[in-house]
């Protein structure tokens, strides 16, 4: 079962076991593993993963990082895919409130499966979605 969706900074510091991830990400992130549940990401964290690196922002082996984990089966991150219904959803996401495309997708994509959304961005947490920081 999914507990939350993760944004993109939530998984490379969940990754790269960043303090920069809130105690409050940190433990629902142990506790879904613990259960043997899951953290979900959008596919379009992989897209934004390789337009950080490109600009230098991230560690450039973040997305083979990723993946690997994933490739283990026993990585608590699932992806979950940019569907017709997560577009669908998008409408009901405000682009006043959270402008940036990636946001937006991870936001509905997180409102279709009915979890919080794993993020310490401020346009996301005053958005009035359910949110885990």
């Amino acid at each position: 079962m999914i507990r939350a969706v993760a944004d993109t900074h939530a998984v490379i510091w969940h990754l790269y076991a960043d303090e920069r991830l809130s105690e409050k990400a940190k433990k629902a992130i142990e506790q879904a593993a613990k259960q043997g549940d899951q953290i979900g990401f959008s596919a379009i964290t992989l897209i934004e993963m390789v337009y950080l690196v490109e600009k230098g922002r991230i560690d450039p082996n973040a997305l083979d990082r990723l993946l690997a984990a994933m490739e283990t089966g026993n990585s608590v991150l699932v992806e979950i895919p940019v569907t017709g219904e997560v577009a669908r959803e998008m409408r009901q996401v405000s682009r006043e409130s959270i402008p940036d495309m990636p946001d937006r997708i991870i936001a509905a994509t997180a409102q279709t499966i009915k979890v919080p959304i794993i993020s310490r961005d401020g346009k996301i947490k005053v958005s009035g979605l359910k949110t885990i920081w």
